[in-house]
């Protein structure tokens, strides 16, 4: 057996960290306790006998990476070919693979790892490694495995100049190409941290990379949440009760009301990494986007791919996931509605409920509560409902929506998404009611801290203030662009403006986020229906609710008239000041107006225009577009495409966000396209959209869900917080007790 000894340690661990760790543990509170634990002694035992270990396919750049990083924490260096391989069986791997086969070379290649060990060391595996389960178990015991990720056309490109034509696994038949493809699946079974490699990337700059990597995943304490109510100096005396994002998850809302963003802010790409995701899949760019958002500390990439397998599977129903489609002249149109629910709302959804479960402690139960103004309701329940059965009996969700203040399709999909953690109830008032009163409900220590108590039930948030909402909304930004360099329509770098229909300021908040990280979005385009305080907002920098009414409208999912994530935009465009932030919505609540200073307006202006829509034009609209293209946008969209045509300049391609299927609001679809008969059962209304061989289809999820039993069976109560207060608490008895 081959052994290596440590020149000099990686890291040095001090008994103070050590005792920090654990007095902040005891602190801070239970959620995912033996998880952070865990982590902290896999990522805080980098010291002497631990191995970073280079995982990748030939051509990589794996063992000249691996000298460089050597070189620079001054430690040994392995590489598996040359020092382990060729060494043990005394002959080169080419003449061995030659010599034995495929098979045989894979499973003495993997003999080999299991008698070599080593410590403290920069090891360089062969590509073939990873596709030995049992040698690869060996090596993960005693190491940190990092991935170099390189896109598959520049390793072949790399091979091709290496005049390698035969590598492990290859036969008459099949190609190179299919071989790189196929071993993907096993380096995604093994690595820790992934370091993406574009087409020209210096080694040296990879090495670099590596050892940032590195860093990141062994200061997980490093990556925490503050609230945008929260002011600087209040931070340096709150170190010990810092948030984590498995802290953020499942407590939803900060205590002191504000929303949690990340301390340090979100991760940025380089060009060449975001070029570097062309090729790949919208699952792929997902994963390669969340876990630089997401510390492995909170979840390990395996899991994190799990849930984003899970999240984005046989439940949609374009292979693409969020595809884009050209509508006309510069217009794209970003389709965010093949979900299960058919709204964009899925994108988050079908993966937060997976992310949930895992994050929260297993000694708890939760209640997850949400306000709706339309969509979110149903994408909550649905997901909600796809959890484990183990995970159901712990996870509930109780959903409010403004009862007579949603389309009658979208009554009684969020009724037909019932199951048996998973209830709404309707409330005789409009959503900024429902969405104050669970805010008040998170705010009311003394209601939470008695259902904690009384039923051992924890509340949680899942409406767009949750931060783990954003996240996947910023993937399909990110993904859209991607895919107009994927199809030759711009070449990388060159700008794109956004149109997205805004009511919560969540969707357009995610474009934001992915213009900052790196892509590049010229102006985010902010359309609003009859609604119209954003347009205002963002016109004049005055936000003001004074004299104002909701108007029920044809899009009532965005039917807002106080954006909470508006907060967490503001609070980043003014450098984190949270007292300010604090200053403002206190002067909202309490006068019900407030208005930002010049400079402010100004960097607001530099990223967002906005524009509404009547009722009138939203129709016609639909009407035009069906006419020009046989398309049929549904009403948020076509709310977004109005303002579109209004105020983009035509320099540069503009994507249009698709937020839902028109399915979802029938009845106005038909009055647009001027049917004459519209019959009430929602049901009905989409068989006669469907008998006009529509583009795109009607929505099947949609269908199936209509045809269920006993669609108007639900609660109703009043706008009363007593009331809803009741609701929950009996709730919990039902379900929990």
């Amino acid at each position: 057996m081959l052994h290596v000894v440590p020149h000099q340690p990686l890291r040095l661990i001090t008994q103070n960290s050590l005792t920090s760790m654990c007095f902040k543990l005891m602190l801070s509170r239970p959620v995912a306790f033996a998880q952070i634990w865990k982590s902290w002694f896999s990522s805080h035992s980098l010291v002497g006998n631990k191995n970073i270990i280079l995982m990748g396919p030939p051509g990589a750049g794996k063992t000249t990476v691996g000298r460089i990083v050597g070189q620079k924490l001054d430690c040994p260096v392995i590489d598996i070919d040359d020092d382990v391989l060729e060494t043990t069986w005394n002959m080169s791997v080419s003449e061995k693979l030659q010599d034995v086969g495929n098979e045989q070379f894979l499973e003495e290649e993997g003999k080999a790892l299991l008698k070599f060990s080593a410590s403290g060391s920069v090891i360089s595996l062969t590509g073939s490694n990873p596709m030995h389960s049992a040698g690869m178990q060996h090596m993960k015991k005693n190491g940190i495995v990092v991935y170099l990720d390189v896109p598959t056309t520049v390793v072949m490109s790399r091979l091709k100049s290496m005049k390698v034509d035969r590598i492990v696994g290859q036969s008459p038949g099949i190609s190179l190409k299919d071989i790189l493809q196929f071993r993907k699946q096993f380096y995604k079974r093994w690595y820790d941290i992934r370091v993406l490699c574009g087409g020209d990337i210096a080694a040296e700059v990879v090495a670099e990379k590596v050892l940032d990597a590195v860093k990141r995943y062994q200061n997980s304490e490093l990556e925490t949440f503050i609230s945008t109510r929260s002011s600087r100096s209040g931070r340096s005396m709150e170190q010990d009760s810092c948030k984590y994002f498995s802290d953020v998850v499942t407590e939803g809302l900060a205590p002191d009301g504000g929303l949690f963003v990340p301390e340090r802010g979100l991760p940025e790409f380089t060009a060449g990494e975001w070029q570097s995701l062309i090729e790949a899949t919208y699952i792929e760019r997902a994963q390669v986007i969340l876990e630089r958002c997401v510390h492995p500390a909170d979840i390990p990439a395996s899991k994190l791919a799990e849930i984003i397998g899970t999240a984005y599977g046989e439940n949609f129903t374009c292979s693409k996931i969020a595809p884009v489609r050209h509508l006309a002249g510069n217009q794209f149109l970003l389709e965010l509605f093949h979900g299960p629910t058919a709204s964009f709302k899925d994108f988050a959804l079908q993966m937060v409920p997976h992310i949930f479960a895992y994050c929260i402690p297993r000694t708890c139960n939760y209640l997850v509560l949400v306000a709706t103004s339309g969509d979110t309701g149903s994408a909550v329940l649905d997901g909600f409902s796809r959890l484990h059965d183990t995970d159901k009996q712990r996870i509930a969700v109780m959903n409010f929506f403004p009862e007579d203040g949603v389309s009658p399709i979208q009554k009684s999909q969020m009724i037909g998404c019932q199951k048996e953690n998973a209830w709404s109830v309707g409330v005789k008032s409009d959503f900024d009611f429902c969405q104050t009163a669970i805010k008040q409900i998170f705010t009311n220590s003394d209601y939470t801290g008695f259902l904690t108590v009384e039923y051992g039930t924890a509340l949680a948030a899942a409406n767009s203030i949750n931060w783990a909402r954003l996240l996947p909304q910023i993937v399909y930004h990110a993904s859209a662009y991607l895919d107009l360099v994927h199809q030759d329509i711009i070449p990388f770098g060159s700008p794109v403006d956004v149109c997205i229909p805004t009511g919560n300021f969540g969707n357009i908040l995610a474009a934001l986020y992915a213009k900052m990280m790196g892509i590049p979005i010229r102006k985010c385009i902010c359309a609003s229906n009859e609604n119209n305080v954003l347009t205002d907002f963002v016109r004049t920098g005055v936000y003001d609710l004074r004299g104002r009414k909701l108007i029920p409208t044809f899009s009532p999912a965005v039917d807002i008239l106080k954006s909470s994530n508006l907060e967490r935009y503001l609070h980043l465009i003014a450098n984190e000041d949270g007292q300010l932030v604090t200053q403002l919505y206190n002067q909202l609540e309490n006068q019900g107006h407030f208005q930002l200073q010049k400079d402010l307006l100004e960097k607001l202006q530099q990223d967002l225009v906005a524009g509404w829509c009547s009722e009138e034009d939203c129709l016609a609209a639909i009407h035009s577009v069906y006419s020009t293209t046989g398309y049929i946008l549904d009403t948020h969209t076509a709310v977004a495409k109005v303002v579109a045509d209004r105020l983009q300049d035509r320099t540069c391609p503009i994507i249009i966000s698709s937020t839902a299927h028109y399915s979802k609001c029938a009845p106005a679809i038909l009055r647009a396209l001027r049917i004459a008969e519209i019959k009430q059962n929602p049901l009905s209304q989409l068989h006669l959209l469907s008998s006009y061989s529509p583009l795109p289809p009607v929505h099947w999820g949609l269908l199936e869900t209509l045809k269920k039993k006993g669609n108007e069976d639900h609660q109703v109560c009043a706008a009363d917080m007593g009331m809803l207060m009741s609701r929950i608490e009996s709730l919990i008895q039902n379900h929990f007790m």
